[in-house]
């Protein structure tokens, strides 16, 4: 069968026209409608509850665990992000390792007692999970500076580690 534009008859180019317009006007009110769901999730975000769409994505789960997080819940948004830690790209799993080395060095920082031995372990312990959690970001994503200037601010504060990062 050989089509040429100057066979088609003027119904057929109302029919063809009519048949394009429909297939845009479908893909608008989609992208319309996706724009409403992208605007929900971000309003759900940013007031810590969870979104009705993409609740399963990378993204959902991430931001309600960063929100949780903001709201010092570092048990729930630990489980969270340690569910987090095998899905994404590196670049969200170094973001998922870097929020869960904060949240452990804030807990260290926020942890106080004078000269307790037991508040010094766990101190300590906070500190090397901190440490851990950079540490695994940096080998999934090395370009984020701030990954690797808080993991020099841990390190400067492990009592078994000297200056170069070794321990000793």
């Amino acid at each position: 069968m050989n089509l040429s534009l100057k066979s088609l008859s003027v119904k057929q180019w109302t029919i063809l026209l009519l048949v394009i317009a429909a297939a845009s006007t479908a893909g608008i009110i989609y992208e319309l409608n996706r724009i409403h769901q992208i605007n929900a999730f971000n309003l759900a975000v940013s007031t810590g509850k969870n979104p009705k769409t993409d609740q399963q994505s990378v993204e959902a789960k991430y931001s309600t665990a960063y929100w949780l997080a903001k709201n010092e819940r570092y048990k729930e948004s630990t489980l969270l992000f340690s569910q987090l830690t095998q899905k994404g790209t590196p670049s969200q799993r170094a973001a998922v390792q870097h929020n869960v080395g904060n949240m452990f060095f804030l807990k260290a920082l926020q942890v106080g007692g004078g000269n307790d031995m037991k508040v010094h372990d766990e101190i300590e312990y906070l500190l090397n999970q901190a440490h851990s959690s950079y540490k695994q970001a940096l080998k999934q994503d090395n370009s984020n500076w701030g990954t690797r200037r808080n993991m020099d601010r841990v390190i400067s504060l492990l009592p078994n580690f000297d200056k170069c990062g070794m321990i000793i």
